[in-house]
């Protein structure tokens, strides 16, 4: 779709009137997050959107270094910037030697901090910006005021192999050191506890065949007699407080708390709400919730009771197992050196298999009830909402956000994105290259659909690699993925407490460059107006699916132990994205399932029911491990009428060790019975290539009717439907940055019947009324474009008249050299000529600019009825055109095309073309300001020069 007319700074305020209106309990239920339109109608509600529906930012207070006049400025600017809400968050001062100005440190929980934080929420209640607080500080959180039991805990091997005959001794230093986890944030402090050592043959093909001999060790040295032979010696050591926290404020320091012990949980949460209502009272009025941020935990897996708990839970002792379940983890717990242990036997490994699947489920429940649940409750218990990321190793995929109010994922800015990408590129990494949703996302969507939740927040545009080189257009690509993913509101990541006296660039801990000195800041309300009116259409609705996906997280826990989502070591199988991809790509939905989901469902008229959801067919997506209760449940929903494809694999076992080989032979024996179903337990294989044309293809083959058939289905552009009481909503993305595209879509007759299409433009709120013919919609989604297609009874409006991309006729171009004014962003105005329309990075004097570019030229218009639209060309970077002085709009994305046909006059015509470039260039060339190349030359942040400015051609018609 392509714009009307823009203002800069046009944004849809919604001032103190609205609360003025609004009972307290109305208040309340807006700053929770709740619908503050009632009565409104769903279009009124999108047209005019209430500022809880606009974005949030995380609010980095950069070392606590805070106070009252930067606090009320910073909210003041970003209010004007189109934001309603700020996660308030306490993290550690910026490293690469920021220079912090001399200003203290405000210790967390401190009275002073509290009173800080007790001014921020009147001053943001001023504002009607909505407050959420991280409940601790950097993350997980922890402090130093934890002790012993209440640190975190992991148990982990050291592995020393060796070639007998031998006879050798270590140090107790030696082993213990061998054994410590190597991971990213190490606490200093940790305390070790030798567990056990084993002798081990190399390979190790029974349980029997290892030798214990910790009471070889004798005075803090073990004497090891090695026989002929491979051996190893195995270490089991559990370390307390092992782990920091990571970007901890002051008094939010430390060690991590332990999150497999409830009362550490407790007592922890317990002192963050009791030491700030203490001082000022209930916090309920001031905040719509607490936030947990992303679970890396470094792959803590252990409590006191955990070797109890897991007998208890999974009817066998996995101790004696555990040095050989367990693999040497490195960074962020992942696993890594797959040589380090013994070679093990086909028969022990498949043993090993089952049980690693158990432990990670022990770990997962252990968590959900002692952490999960206890937050969630705590959050209740004091009338807030509960906002989570859910996941990680330790949680549960699905079932982690359940008990949340506010799910969330996260969305991030990468290089690659809006590029082609080919599907074996994007298999090879965790972080899926080209695209900005990770693998998560249609995780905790999908758990919230299953529980009738609406507002799905996202942690936004996060960056690390890509400072400076933040454009409006890239922000709605990977926004755009981020909404097709499930996500119906942005937190954007993040925005840096920072005085603007800061030497440039300022504070910066981490994030996109979301600061009033950037270029594009002026500019920023119209990509949040945009996304502001994303939000408000689809918390009202429902998004549709109608296809179940089952993944084989039993499988990947049993062979390669739980995972670190949202960036896994690896994702399995690798593909697993590409399916809920290619479905949306070819007008079908779908939601991720879980065994436990499949289980509580209701089989009712051929579909399986949970809550109000209710799925016609099932993929399992190389599952091979498949519990009995579901493995029959399956068998009920194919018997009743449902089809069940299996990708790749039958479900051949059932997980864990327990009485499996019973749990086995009935698994077995429920797959052969659903076989006998022929047309709806279909086995199909995974393509070697092209997952958008392989789901075609079983759309065809399988009779799965899509809702809406996407002619020339392309994996760059892709769909979701959502539902409202009478009104049926289509979202259409197009994810290239340079590909154009005709969307031709043709809906089925359910949707269209009785109701008048409409495309809705969040930009400006407008909406236009769409002619279908024979049910198909017809019509250009270039490059970065989205359309938002409404049906409902709605029959009153003005028709959609798209803007073409060239005209019949032969275009008019401006004759002469360009004028070509550069204000850089110190502040120096450079003028020069162009003949010829050039990206600025390929000339070699303003290949590092960052700024303003101003074009400017002449054209002749015999006829001005003749001339009604302007296309630019290519452009790097936010247009501004004015025909004759007259403003023709501005633009930040995509084909740059302008209705101009009121802003001519016969004769001579001027053009003047206002182009922002993003400021990497520029700060790439800053060589004596070390904050700038760190964040732009050094090392993985080197970052490639940018095009810049207007390439053209320019063409009028």
């Amino acid at each position: 779709m392509k714009r009307r007319d823009f203002i800069t700074n046009g944004s849809m305020v919604i001032s103190g009137t609205l609360l003025a209106k609004m009972t307290p309990a109305q208040i309340g239920g807006a700053l929770m997050g709740e619908t503050p339109q009632k009565g409104e109608s769903l279009y009124q509600i999108f047209q005019n959107p209430a500022d809880t529906y606009k974005p949030f930012v995380r609010w980095w207070w950069n070392g606590d270094k805070i106070q009252k006049e930067e606090l009320a400025r910073e909210l003041r600017l970003l209010k004007a910037a189109g934001i309603g809400g700020v996660e308030i968050n306490p993290i550690a001062f910026p490293d690469n030697n920021t220079d912090d100005m001399g200003i203290r440190s405000v210790e967390w929980l401190s009275d002073e901090w509290i009173d800080l934080l007790q001014f921020t929420f009147n001053e943001a209640k001023s504002l009607n910006i909505t407050c959420d607080l991280i409940a601790g500080t950097g993350f997980p959180f922890g402090a130093e005021f934890l002790q012993d039991e209440e640190r975190s805990q992991i148990v982990v091997i050291g592995v020393k192999k060796l070639a007998g005959p031998l006879n050798t001794e270590f140090s107790l230093f030696e082993l213990m050191k061998e054994a410590d986890p190597r991971i990213t944030f190490p606490y200093t402090g940790r305390k070790m506890e030798l567990l056990s050592v084993k002798l081990v043959p190399d390979p190790l093909n029974h349980i029997d065949e290892v030798k214990d001999i910790s009471d070889q060790l004798k005075n803090d040295i073990l004497s090891v007699s090695i026989p002929k032979g491979n051996y190893a010696v195995y270490t089991l050591i559990r370390a307390e407080g092992f782990e920091r926290v990571i970007v901890g404020a002051p008094g939010g320091k430390g060690p991590v708390l332990n999150h497999l012990n409830e009362k550490a949980v407790n007592k922890y949460l317990n002192r963050i709400t009791d030491t700030i209502q203490n001082k000022i009272g209930p916090l309920a009025p001031h905040l719509r919730s607490f936030f947990v941020d992303s679970m890396e935990l470094e792959g803590a897996n252990w409590n006191s009771d955990m070797r109890d708990e897991f007998k208890r839970r999974r009817g066998y002792d996995i101790y004696p197992y555990l040095p050989f379940v367990l693999f040497k983890i490195g960074g962020m717990g992942n696993s890594y050196y797959p040589d380090y242990t013994v070679d093990m036997g086909a028969d022990f490994k498949k043993i090993l298999f089952r049980m690693r699947y158990d432990w990670a489920l022990t770990i997962a429940e252990i968590f959900t009830e002692r952490f999960v649940h206890p937050f969630a409750k705590w959050c209740a218990d004091h009338k807030i909402k509960s906002r989570a990321q859910a996941y990680g190793r330790g949680y549960f995929l699905l079932e982690g956000s359940f008990p949340i109010d506010i799910p969330e994922c996260e969305t991030w800015l990468k290089y690659g994105i809006g590029k082609d990408i080919s599907e074996e590129d994007f298999m090879k990494y965790p972080w899926h290259l080209g695209q900005g949703n990770t693998m998560i996302n249609k995780y905790v969507s999908s758990a919230a659909h299953l529980k009738d939740k609406k507002l799905i927040s996202s942690e936004e545009l996060t960056n690390t690699d890509m400072v400076f080189n933040e454009s409006l257009e890239i922000f709605k690509i990977a926004g755009d993925q981020s909404t097709i993913s499930g996500v119906t509101h942005p937190v954007f990541h993040g925005f840096n407490y920072s005085p603007p006296d800061a030497p440039f660039p300022g504070w910066i801990r981490w994030g996109g460059y979301f600061n009033e000195k950037n270029t594009i800041w002026p500019y920023l309300n119209l990509y949040n107006n945009y996304r502001t009116r994303l939000s408000a259409l689809f918390q009202q609705a429902t998004m549709f699916a109608d296809i179940a996906l089952l993944p084989p997280i039993p499988d990947m826990w049993g062979e390669f132990g739980a995972q670190n989502e949202p960036f896994p070591t690896l994702v399995y199988p690798k593909y697993q994205m590409l399916i809920w991809q290619a479905m949306h790509q070819n007008g079908n939905a779908c939601d991720y399932v879980s065994e436990q989901v499949i289980k509580d469902s209701q089989i009712e008229k051929g579909g399986l029911k949970y809550g109000n959801r209710k799925y016609h067919t099932i993929f399992l997506i190389e599952v091979r491990g498949l519990h009995v209760a579901v493995a029959e449940k399956l068998h009920q929903f194919v018997s009743g009428g449902g089809r069940v494809f299996c990708i790749a694999a039958y479900p051949d076992h059932s997980p864990g060790w327990h009485e499996h080989e019973q749990k086995d032979k009935e698994v077995i024996s429920w797959v052969n019975k659903m076989k006998q179903f022929p047309d709806r337990f279909i086995y199909v294989d995974k393509p070697e290539e092209n997952y958008c044309g392989w789901f075609r293809a079983l759309q065809e083959r399988y009779k799965l009717t899509p809702y809406v058939k996407i002619a020339h289905a392309r994996p760059y552009i892709t769909q979701m439907r959502y539902q409202a009481e009478g009104s049926e909503i289509f979202f259409f993305t197009n994810s290239s940055d340079h590909h154009d595209y005709t969307l031709e879509a043709g809906f089925t007759k359910n949707v269209v019947a009785g109701k008048q299409a409409w495309l809705w433009d969040a930009e400006t709120g407008e909406r236009f009324k769409l002619q279908l013919v024979n049910n198909k919609l017809t019509m250009a989604l270039g490059p970065a474009a989205s359309l938002i297609v409404v049906f409902d009874k709605e029959k009153n409006g003005t028709g959609f008249q798209p803007i073409p991309l060239s005209g019949g006729a032969t275009p008019v171009q401006p004759a002469g050299d360009w004028e070509v004014a550069l204000q850089h962003y110190e502040g120096g105005i450079e003028n020069t000529r162009m003949s010829t329309l050039k990206d600025l990075k390929d000339i070699p004097e303003y290949s590092h600019f960052g700024g303003t570019v101003r074009y400017k030229n002449t054209f002749e218009v015999d006829d001005p009825q003749k001339i009604q639209f302007l296309n630019l060309g290519k452009v790097y970077g936010i247009s501004k055109v004015t025909i004759n002085g007259k403003d023709a709009g501005t633009q930040w994305y995509g084909n740059r095309l302008y209705r101009i046909g009121n802003l001519l006059k016969q004769g001579t015509n001027t053009i003047e073309v206002e182009v922002t470039t993003v400021m990497l260039n520029y700060m790439k060339s800053l060589k004596d300001n070390h904050l700038a190349q760190a964040w732009t030359n050094v090392g993985r942040r080197d970052q490639p020069l940018q095009s810049l400015g207007l390439a053209g051609p320019v063409r009028l018609y």
